[in-house]
């Protein structure tokens, strides 16, 4: 019995050796993962007050969240979607965002991608009905927003494209290509004021 109390101590003296000078490294990685969101609100609240730097990072992760389908099937649509549009193949990005939204009407991104491709295709009234969809679904997409602010203007709308610039921006007060239309159409827009 002495003996097995000794070799019990020595274990315990050795995993003891092995496992403090570990939890300085667990407290700061138990820090940490209370340091990352864990909700797109999180996420959405945190690109509102980041820096520029930090915002792009953050724009990423909501992206990242935003095209998980939670299908491998559903994926696998989006992904080859997004080649096809990287091709420049409207038609073949059509086709397998068609059979996304289909499989998948309450994924938000099939229909935000769709309406890219519709309208990269010349093919509007989609592209806004589209939109339109995917807003409803996810009323914090600001690409989407961004997308519906283009074709406003694209269509001489001005003060509605000017509307879901700002719209875009609350979201994501850092999105260069939201900042640059703004800009852009704020003098066009003062100019018409006068």
């Amino acid at each position: 019995m002495g003996k097995t109390r000794t070799n019990l101590k020595a274990i315990v003296a050795a995993i003891s050796l092995g496992v403090i000078p570990c939890l300085p490294s667990i407290s700061m990685a138990q820090e940490d993962a209370h340091r990352i969101p864990q909700t797109e609100a999180d996420l959405l609240e945190r690109l509102r007050t980041a820096d520029p730097a930090d915002a792009a990072r953050i724009a990423r992760e909501l992206q990242a969240e935003w095209s998980k389908s939670g299908s491998a099937a559903m994926d696998l649509l989006l992904r080859r979607g997004r080649e096809a549009m990287a091709r420049q193949d409207w038609q073949a990005a059509i086709e397998h965002f068609t059979a996304l939204t289909d499989h998948a009407p309450e994924f938000a991104e099939g229909w935000s991608e769709r309406a890219r491709a519709f309208f990269n295709a010349e093919l509007f009234g989609p592209a806004v009905a589209d939109l339109e969809r995917a807003l409803a679904l996810n009323p914090n997409d600001f690409n989407a927003i961004f997308g519906l602010g283009q074709v406003f203007e694209f269509f001489g709308d001005p003060e509605r494209a000017y509307a879901a610039y700002e719209r875009a921006e609350a979201i994501h007060p850092h999105h260069e290509e939201v900042t640059k239309a703004l800009d852009r159409l704020s003098t066009e827009l003062e100019g018409q004021a006068l």
